[in-house]
């Protein structure tokens, strides 16, 4: 089975966390929280929701992972600032591993200069951010493209799942 990261900060959406990790888990996959400090609670934005995180990003690497996971809300803002937390998605996307992110996860994507030429979907009002990035946007449920599986909002959850499993 695959081990899935799943790179975390305070302010997640909360179901954009829950439920692709609850969804892992029960798939038979191991899922792992990497946070900036390891033991820090991590709260979601909705307060039903919250998680411990295992490992700190200083004291991972991709190699370590078959997946990674990104979910939205304020979270992505946090973590895009962080060295460690680039380094890591630009070594799992050069070595082609499934990058999933949804609503403004790509905002790791975008600061970690990862979207040219690529065709992603996010939270809609990040379409510019995404375009000025280089990507393509489109506004679709999931868009699958090479190794990024990117989707907008909770509502697209199922999708994301689905294609979520479907690589690992």
């Amino acid at each position: 089975m695959s081990k899935v990261a799943f790179l975390l900060a305070n302010a997640f959406e909360d179901s954009e966390m829950k439920v692709p990790y609850d969804e892992v888990k029960k798939a038979g996959h191991q899922a792992e929280i990497i946070g900036l400090k390891q033991g820090e609670t991590l709260e979601g934005k909705n307060k039903t929701a919250s998680y411990t995180a295992e490992k700190a990003i200083s004291e991972v690497s991709a190699s370590d992972y078959d997946a990674v996971v990104i979910p939205g809300g304020s979270s992505p803002e946090s973590l895009r600032l962080d060295p460690n937390i680039l380094k890591f998605i630009t070594e799992f996307n050069g070595a082609g591993k499934p990058i999933a992110a949804i609503c403004h996860g790509p905002q790791i994507l975008a600061s970690a200069d990862l979207l040219k030429g690529r065709t992603i979907t996010s939270y809609p009002p990040l379409q510019d951010d995404m375009v000025n990035a280089g990507a393509k946007f489109k506004d679709a449920e999931v868009v699958v493209e090479g190794n990024f599986i990117t989707s907008r909002t909770p509502k697209d959850e199922p999708a994301f799942v689905r294609e979520l499993l479907k690589v690992l």
